[in-house]
């Protein structure tokens, strides 16, 4: 198996010399160079650097285009060559596989670049995106008759979109919908640069033969949750969640006066005796909001409903001195 692939990586040409050994470099030569792979951010020996590579290298961090550097001394391969590795790791050949998934880490870079600046860092969508190429190479079928990277692509888009689905969004969205949102934001933006403004959820509808309404509900599901610890403009000291009226707490002068009323309440039933007290406090609901009929508190009692209503009557009555009666009057009212 190692000398059919060796055979089939003669076709790859590589430059330089290190200290009398031959050295891998990212510019390489292949006998079948096929057009679509400058697309995807490689080099070829005379034609310069791809407008992607390009790219690349200007927006990424050093710990990206240190690990560019590695995958750039893997040698590409020509169709020939892919397809005959394909058929390699097709009967379970491992070194074929290996050398396979090298010759594309590149189209993973390339692929994850597009969807940075989505909740994940990019170091982290290009291992996602690995492992959707190692999938690839478990699933390509070569007999069908197209190339590798192509199949691939869909493969790591796959594993790069399920990421970020995942670990980007406080609510899980499914992969599928994910792709499509991806696919309106897409429209959405073409749209814009054609028009000059921002397209109407019809446009974007008309665009991808779907209802409006699916269009309107995708978009509303693509708005990121924004945290309650998120920090007001440049202001660290305040955030949004102190902004935010609390519904279950009432209004500060509400809340006084009702705490006065109470002090009102407690010192008026200081005239009353244990029992009294009890009965008026279940009456009214005065502990826990909750008022209890005359039949509910004379089953606590054990007492008839009469002499039940005949206690909380007399206890009214004491509670109606002019010395208590201020504190009283809205509950006797009542």
């Amino acid at each position: 198996m190692g000398a059919r692939i060796k055979k089939a990586m003669q076709g790859v040409v590589r430059e330089g010399t290190l200290g009398g050994e031959k050295k891998r470099s990212s510019r390489v030569v292949l006998e079948d160079r096929s057009d679509d792979l400058c697309d995807k951010g490689f080099i070829y020996e005379g034609d310069g650097e791809c407008e992607e590579d390009e790219e690349l290298r200007g927006t990424i961090d050093d710990s990206v285009k240190q690990y560019l550097k590695e995958i750039g001394m893997y040698p590409l391969l020509s169709a020939e060559q892919e397809l005959l590795l394909a058929e390699l790791v097709a009967r379970g050949d491992r070194y074929a596989r290996q050398k396979l998934i090298e010759a594309n880490l590149r189209l993973v870079v390339s692929i994850a670049k597009r969807y940075s600046n989505q909740g994940l860092p990019l170091l982290d969508l290009i291992q996602e995106g690995n492992i959707g190429l190692m999938r690839a190479t478990q699933k390509f079928d070569y007999q069908r008759g197209f190339r590798f990277s192509t199949y691939a692509t869909w493969w790591i888009r796959q594993a790069i979109s399920r990421a970020i689905a995942e670990h980007s969004r406080s609510i899980h969205i499914p992969v599928h919908v994910v792709e499509l949102i991806y696919k309106i934001k897409r429209v959405a933006r073409r749209l814009y640069q054609e028009q000059g403004v921002e397209p109407l959820p019809e446009h974007i509808a008309d665009e991808l033969e779907l209802p409006r309404e699916r269009i309107v509900e995708l978009l509303n599901v693509s708005e990121q949750p924004i945290s309650l610890d998120a920090p007001m403009a440049d202001d660290e000291e305040y955030h949004l969640a102190d902004m935010l009226e609390d519904t279950n707490i009432g209004n500060p002068i509400d809340e006084a006066t009702h705490q006065l009323q109470r002090q009102h309440i407690e010192q008026a039933m200081t005239i009353l005796n244990p029992r009294e007290r009890t009965i008026i406090e279940m009456r009214y609901g005065l502990k826990d909001g909750h008022s209890l009929s005359l039949d509910e508190v004379s089953v606590l009692f054990h007492l008839t409903r009469e002499r039940i209503r005949q206690i909380e009557v007399k206890a009214l009555r004491k509670l109606r001195y002019p010395e208590r009666y201020d504190g009283m009057r809205d509950l006797i009212r009542a």
